[in-house]
């Protein structure tokens, strides 16, 4: 009888901690939508006419998913200005050369090369290739992106221009990135992975642009920028032993002195049919490129976690009339947050779809969160690494 009261005492201070973490993500979800709203309008400002050449890099390796596709968006730009398609083999063994040459076949009247990429510089096998292929590049506008990103014919006239954006500062616009969502293919992970893009990582990287004022980052989805930006840098040398090259890149190139924009453009990128296991893997990866390269941003992440808090504080308070509202009222929130970002800002309509898988998505999410402290290995592309102060170091074996 004794011990009662005891375990009474502790188990109220645990139902307050979850309690708090749930209203702090009720407050991080306002911001999203205010971070929403705020991109929703940049978004209707009139962009300038301008319309430079452009180099579009793409560095191979393997064949992914309706990766062929993805290329032959890339070669139906309604675009006034001249530009050019590169990709980037490491060797003409890749399974990806005999698609870049069906796609100089079927598209003759494009310019579109084929740059081999002998030499492995470092861990990041892609900006390898891209310090290979920078010097092959004939325009002072580059575009980097990922080999399974699917674009619409007006991508170019809606990223480019965004370099002659008029703003406050007198800072030149170095970098512009855009947003993405995920196509998905079937399997539960591929769809857990495609709603966590939609509708926990885009909302986060809204709510940082928001936040701090502007965009401080890029996201490898389109990774546009000025040969002078790039310069100011040092190139891509620097960074061909980081993980999270592209987060890495925007940053590099904002602290060098240059403004990065969002573009009014949203791509889409291909996911695998991931099993559960792959799906935990990938992320897992990511979450240890995001612990490493924005700690304090990493750890903010606690209060996103709305729907596993809430339903860890349903337990703790035993099913109390209390902790079940705040639950309904999260879960309330969360989906629609979920669908004003994913389907209103994304145009992505499978997440509508998969909302029930939200919560689990979000669960899965936490547990990943804490797993991802217990090591610093990541797996890419089947080998393992270390990652320390941003850098893949290969395991030896």
């Amino acid at each position: 009888m004794i011990a009662s009261p005891t375990w009474f005492s502790v188990a109220q201070w645990i139902a307050i901690v979850f309690t708090a973490l749930t209203l702090a993500t009720l407050v991080y979800s306002i911001f999203v939508f205010r971070a929403a709203r705020a991109y929703m309008r940049s978004r209707r400002q009139p962009l300038p006419n301008f319309f430079p050449a452009v180099s579009i890099l793409k560095p191979v390796k393997g064949v992914d998913p309706e990766m062929y596709e993805a290329f032959a968006s890339h070669c139906c730009q309604d675009y006034p200005g001249d530009y050019e398609i590169l990709f980037g083999a490491g060797s003409m063994r890749d399974p990806a050369v005999a698609l870049v040459e069906k796609l100089q076949r079927n598209f003759p009247q494009q310019q579109i090369r084929l740059v081999i990429c002998p030499e492995l510089l470092g861990a990041n096998g892609k900006v390898s290739n891209l310090v290979q292929m920078v010097p092959q590049a004939h325009f002072d506008h580059l575009l980097i992106n990922d080999s399974d990103i699917r674009v619409t014919s007006h991508y170019l006239r809606q990223v480019m221009p965004a370099f002659a954006l008029s703003s406050d500062t007198k800072k030149k616009v170095g970098m512009v990135t855009a947003l993405y969502r995920g196509n998905s293919h079937g399997t539960l992970g591929s769809r857990l992975e495609a709603l966590g893009i939609s509708t926990d990582f885009m909302p986060g990287a809204l709510t940082a642009r928001w936040m701090e004022k502007g965009m401080r980052f890029g996201l490898g989805s389109t990774l546009a920028m000025t040969r002078e930006a790039l310069n100011a840098i040092g190139g891509l040398i620097p960074l061909v032993d980081h993980l999270a090259d592209d987060y890495e890149l925007g940053a590099r190139i904002f602290h060098a002195g240059y403004r990065v924009e969002l573009a009014r453009e949203v791509v889409e990128t291909s996911i695998p049919a991931y099993s559960f296991c792959q799906f935990a893997a990938h992320q897992l990866r990511w979450a240890r490129g995001v612990r490493d390269a924005r700690p304090l941003g990493y750890l903010g992440l606690l209060v996103t976690f709305g729907v596993p808090w809430a339903l860890a504080n349903v337990i703790a308070s035993a099913a109390s009339l209390d902790s079940i509202a705040l639950l309904s009222v999260m879960l309330c929130v969360r989906f629609a947050m979920a669908a004003s970002i994913g389907v209103g800002v994304l145009g992505d309509r499978a997440t509508l779809h998969d909302l029930w898988l939200l919560p689990l998505r979000d669960v899965v999410a936490l547990a990943i969160w804490f797993w991802s402290f217990a090591d610093d290995v990541v797996v890419w592309r089947g080998e393992r690494f270390h990652v320390r102060d941003g850098k893949l170091i290969r395991e030896k074996q």
